[in-house]
């Protein structure tokens, strides 16, 4: 029975997945494919660009219900959210979008109490989707990721692809690293280097501007993520209000376990 379980509800939260799907697909094909989002969809197509900005205004005015929950629980919506915008370029513009290339979602607008300063970013936002205001300190190189390999084995002719996963991951559980040596029957693997894909990854440190910080004290800091075509988007220096998930990052591997996360 136990197994029975685990597929049922494996079954159930694929069906809620393509609800939501469905439901981001209507969104953007309001007014039958001429409303607002098809045509900014059709600007993005045609300056390059593969990052959708929805403003929550439209987005609460379509389904308020739905809205809330998103900024309560991000990661179960996103990946959905970026699947119907996949799908509706690769129906509506097919020559855009190549194997390689990714689209992503990010929101724009009115966060209410979820618009914070790093000091008021505190453990119950966790997981939530927030944005933070404050100035860039630092920034690190772009550094590339690797987030799927391609390994071929010469005896048996047979192409094995690995996926990858962090904890910046919002589609399932991190996966290690390292690259595959062997097949399950120890034949040697050769890695398709060419054939693998990778995203530009960057870290960016945002400290709270001196006006919000509290007199007799130093700002605080938080560490921003940045990947794909988000990366040299600001530099050190710049005020900035940037929209995301907020996250907990485990120590490194090895290091002793404390309870305390980087965030």
């Amino acid at each position: 029975f136990p197994s029975l379980a685990m597929e049922f509800a494996m079954e159930t939260s694929e069906e809620i997945r393509q609800a939501r799907k469905r439901l981001f697909s209507s969104f953007l094909e309001q007014d039958h494919g001429h409303g607002l989002y098809a045509e900014k969809v059709r600007t993005m197509v045609e300056s390059q660009k593969t990052r959708l900005l929805v403003d929550l205004a439209d987005f609460r005015a379509f389904d308020g219900d739905t809205a809330k929950r998103l900024m309560k629980n991000p990661i179960e919506y996103m990946p959905a959210f970026e699947d119907a915008l996949d799908e509706y370029i690769r129906q509506e513009h097919p020559k855009f979008l190549t194997p390689k290339m990714n689209v992503a979602v990010g929101f724009t607008g009115s966060f209410g109490f979820h618009r914070v300063s790093p000091r008021e970013l505190l453990s119950g936002y966790l997981a939530t989707l927030v944005q933070v205001d404050g100035i860039v300190t630092k920034t690190t190189l772009v550094r590339p990721k690797v987030s799927r390999s391609v390994h071929y084995c010469e005896k048996t002719g047979e192409v094995i692809t690995r996926e990858y996963r962090d904890v910046t991951s919002n589609t399932g559980p991190p996966t290690g690293a390292s690259y595959p040596t062997r097949d399950d029957k120890g034949n040697p693997l050769t890695t398709e280097y060419g054939h693998c894909k990778y995203v530009d990854h960057q870290v960016v440190v945002i400290q709270e501007t001196p006006e919000n910080a509290p007199a007799g004290q130093l700002p605080r800091s938080v560490d921003v993520i940045l990947e794909g075509d988000l990366v040299d988007s600001c530099k050190p220096g710049d005020r900035v209000a940037i929209s995301g998930i907020y996250k907990a990052v485990p120590s490194k591997a090895g290091a002793p376990t404390t309870g305390v996360f980087r965030t």
